[in-house]
């Protein structure tokens, strides 16, 4: 394809998963989804690789992108099929993700798949928010293998039976699933992934016909690889080696390392972790898929910005993992802070050993923790509430950090306040930047945030944080940002909690600030 077609279709079929998001926000009723974002849309090819995406989150894309092949080959597509999963060691990332596969046909022709995963807040773990401090993935929820959602248009009862196991009300016959209470944004998820593969079966026809759009499909994957593989021969050839740790596992006081080597040599990259732990008794576990995921992101972020999103960008990008261990954990290990917790460590300790290659491109650490708060209650009022809040991002040669925002492997938003007041027995009491965090330096880090809640009912509380003792490192003689701080009605809480609260009860989260860049000027004295 010439120049001009292969941009037309890697923007078109990047405008097919925006819309796509639209329409699953649009219709999904959860605040996690509707309001905080917690969701991404992507298409794949016939053989289940990533040649589109929306700019949703790292981390569902990136662990699609690794895992997704496997998946699709379990099954004979035809239309009316839709396939739901969320086994971590099968294609997902943590139980919450929910990931649901459309296939897209044109003239009997199977074209490719469109793909949604979004995070629901009941999954039905042990404790309400479905984030349990869990030591086996049986706590943590239901766990569904790839399975067919729809079969010929029509649910299995096999699957209706175990969807249905996660509603508190009373149960719906198979025909009115889609309006049952609690299995709303599943069928949200389900309409976005039928619109994206209607969409994409009008740009194969549009584009030519099936075998066309197959053919530009490969192309796009080849031009990803030839700018990936420009991008890494533009780096310093050598071995550049770096060590980081996450807090601990809230099972046990100790720091959890991780190191990495990454050998850049002739247009191509070897990201080995040999040398991190093995796997740990809580669920800081990670997926080789979502270990994959922070390494596609952080080299994604070197290559050219006109890099189409096809899984032909990450061929030259070789990931060694001991097996089994944190980065490539394996069944039964809890895993539900190994995707928003560990995930950030392995984006850290990879920028960590690019700065020695690259010190005026690479930032300082950010917050390094999305922060995870999970709320809810059972009985005759049950609620579920998740949120992820934002940080300080870390400064770097070309100026400070920002503050308050998401960082590397989220994307998501904090709650509205609105939106908090409204479905929850909630009262948001502050929210602000929290003012000098950010560490110091010729460019500052990003300012955290502060965020304080009241409980009007009794509830679960449930915190997996990280960066509570470890700080977000600086560079270049930047300082640490501050470490982030949980508080109980003035009480410090450790990083990984869960208990009870009561009416009147007050919680304050203090999220981390990004590192500085940089040795601080010396003032100057009058």
């Amino acid at each position: 394809m010439d120049g001009i077609a292969l941009a037309l279709l890697a923007h078109r079929a990047g405008a097919l998963c925006e819309e796509m998001g639209v329409v699953l926000r649009r219709t999904a009723l959860s605040p996690n989804i509707k309001d905080r974002l917690d969701y991404s849309c992507a298409l794949f090819d016939a053989e289940g690789a990533l040649f589109a995406q929306a700019a949703h989150i790292p981390v569902h894309l990136g662990s699609m992108a690794y895992a997704l092949r496997d998946v699709v080959r379990q099954f004979p597509w035809a239309p009316g099929d839709a396939v739901v999963f969320n086994d971590p060691f099968l294609g997902g990332t943590h139980l919450p993700d929910v990931t649901v596969v459309v296939p897209a046909f044109l003239a009997g022709t199977l074209l490719g798949f469109a793909v949604t995963r979004a995070h629901h807040a009941h999954i039905g773990a042990a404790v309400p928010g479905s984030m349990p401090l869990s030591q086996r993935l049986e706590e943590e929820g239901l766990c569904l293998a790839p399975t067919y959602l729809l079969r010929g248009g029509v649910m299995p009862e096999a699957t209706f039976a175990a969807l249905a196991s996660l509603l508190r009300g009373p149960r719906p016959s198979r025909e009115a699933w889609r309006t049952a209470p609690g299995l709303e944004d599943f069928a949200a998820q389900l309409a976005s992934a039928q619109a994206g593969a209607t969409a994409l079966a009008a740009l194969a026809e549009k584009e030519g016909g099936a075998e066309a759009l197959a053919a530009g499909v490969l192309a796009l994957h080849d031009y990803g690889e030839r700018l990936a593989r420009q991008a890494l021969a533009a780096l310093p050839e050598g071995r550049f080696e770096a060590e980081d740790a996450l807090d601990s596992d809230g099972f046990s006081s100790e720091p959890i390392p991780l190191r990495v080597a990454i050998t850049l040599e002739g247009g191509q990259a070897t990201v080995d972790f040999t040398g991190s732990a093995p796997m740990v008794a809580g669920n800081l576990n990670c997926p080789a898929a979502v270990t994959a995921a922070g390494v596609f992101y952080a080299f994604r972020c070197l290559m050219p910005p006109q890099t189409p999103a096809s899984a032909g960008a990450f061929r030259p990008i070789e990931l060694v993992l001991p097996r089994p261990s944190l980065l490539a954990a394996e069944a039964p290990a809890a895993v539900a802070a190994g995707n928003v917790e560990t995930s950030m460590r392995v984006v850290d300790v990879v920028l960590r050993a690019l700065a020695q290659a690259l010190p005026t491109r690479m930032p300082a650490a950010s917050q390094g923790t999305m922060n995870n708060l999970a709320l809810g209650a059972t009985g005759d009022n049950p609620w579920d509430y998740y949120e992820t809040l934002a940080g300080g991002h870390g400064a770097s040669a070309r100026g400070p950090g920002a503050s308050a925002q998401h960082s590397h492997m989220t994307n998501t938003l904090n709650t509205p306040i609105e939106s908090v007041e409204l479905h929850y027995p909630l009262r948001v009491l502050a929210y602000g930047l929290r003012r000098g965090s950010g560490g110091a330096g010729c460019h500052a880090g990003g300012e955290g945030v502060l965020r304080r809640y009241a409980f009007l009912a009794p509830a679960t509380l449930t915190l997996l944080t990280e960066r509570r003792s470890l700080a977000p490192w600086g560079l270049a003689g930047g300082e640490a940002g501050q470490p982030g701080r949980n508080v109980l009605n003035g009480v410090a809480l450790p990083g990984k909690v869960s208990c009870e609260v009561a009416p009147g009860d007050v919680l304050t989260i203090e999220t981390p600030g990004g590192g500085g860049y940089g040795e601080r000027a010396p003032e100057r004295r009058p």
